[in-house]
């Protein structure tokens, strides 16, 4: 299983994928559980889409501006993320939700097809280095699902 927190760290509640990556190292004091890694992607789509292959199991964090409740937590199946990227000459705007269309086509059987997507509502982006106390407490929220998330899958998967 590959865990993948989205996000950049200098713009506060954009940061809450990354800030999931950190609290559950912490949690796990720096060792996650046999067969699960984790990584920040940063901004970088790209990358969600070669850490992905191979994988069993793909778990993506990023923050989201819905229009709802800052800090609401959103699990979206990973059935419905299938965004197209319009080519163009830069990879500066391929997303996570790129990412995964494109790793779907070019890698096939050997992309993840148990995917999910927990999408945190922000209340700010502004510069700044800290999470909003709503968005902070949803990283916890968001850190027991995964947690939850991996004790079920490890028990599927280990003989």
């Amino acid at each position: 299983m590959v865990i993948v927190g989205c996000g950049n760290l200098n713009r506060c509640d954009d940061g809450v994928g990354v800030r999931v990556i950190q609290r559950l190292r912490a949690a796990w004091r720096f060792e996650p559980p046999p067969d699960v890694k984790l990584f920040d992607a940063g901004t970088g789509g790209m990358e969600v889409m070669f850490q992905a292959r191979g994988a069993g199991a793909l778990v993506v964090v990023d923050a989201c501006r819905s229009g709802s409740e800052p800090g609401a937590v959103f699990r979206v199946p990973g059935s419905e993320i299938d965004t197209a990227h319009q080519p163009a000459y830069s990879l500066h705007d391929f997303r996570w939700d790129h990412a995964i269309y494109a790793g779907r086509r070019i890698f096939g059987s050997e992309f993840p097809t148990d995917l999910t997507v927990y999408l945190v509502e922000v209340q700010t982006v502004d510069l700044g280095t800290e999470l909003s106390a709503p968005v902070e407490a949803a990283t916890h929220k968001v850190c027991a699902q995964i947690s939850d998330k991996v004790r079920q899958w490890r028990m599927t998967t280990t003989p």
